[in-house]
């Protein structure tokens, strides 16, 4: 069986709030916007620095904090507070899954409260081409 790796989350315009150099690595991400995102704490993420133009990977972990966006461990190095980010969660879909498979957009304002929130589908005409 072929799987394809397509986005199941996105939190857009993250912004850092803080930064734990010493703590053992992650991204701490307030737990109700990881919620309605639908990513699951330890859960494997791609994060984009919209501000520096820096790529990592890591893995959420659920912050009690409201609005709390924290680059933990080695990702502290890969941004500063106050920078933008993008935060993609990915999972391996089969074919036959795809069309059940609609990602979650979380849209954030600059103090990390959600404004937005879309759900992306695929049409089953544009999945008939592959």
């Amino acid at each position: 069986m072929i799987l394809r790796k397509i986005l199941i989350a996105k939190i857009q315009n993250a912004t850092v709030t803080s930064k734990n150099l010493y703590y053992i690595g992650s991204i701490s991400i307030d737990k109700e916007i990881m919620l309605r995102a639908g990513i699951l704490p330890w859960e494997e993420v791609l994060v984009a620095n919209i501000s520096n133009g820096e790529r990592f990977i890591t893995y959420a972990i659920p912050s009690d904090k409201t609005g709390e966006i924290c680059l933990n461990g080695a990702a502290a190095r890969k941004g500063e507070i106050g920078d933008k980010l993008i935060i993609f969660a990915f999972a391996y879909v089969s074919k036959e899954d795809i069309l059940k498979t609609h990602p979650r957009v979380i849209v954030l304002n600059e103090k990390n409260e959600i404004i937005k929130e879309i759900q992306l589908n695929i049409s089953q005409e544009f999945l008939k081409q592959f």
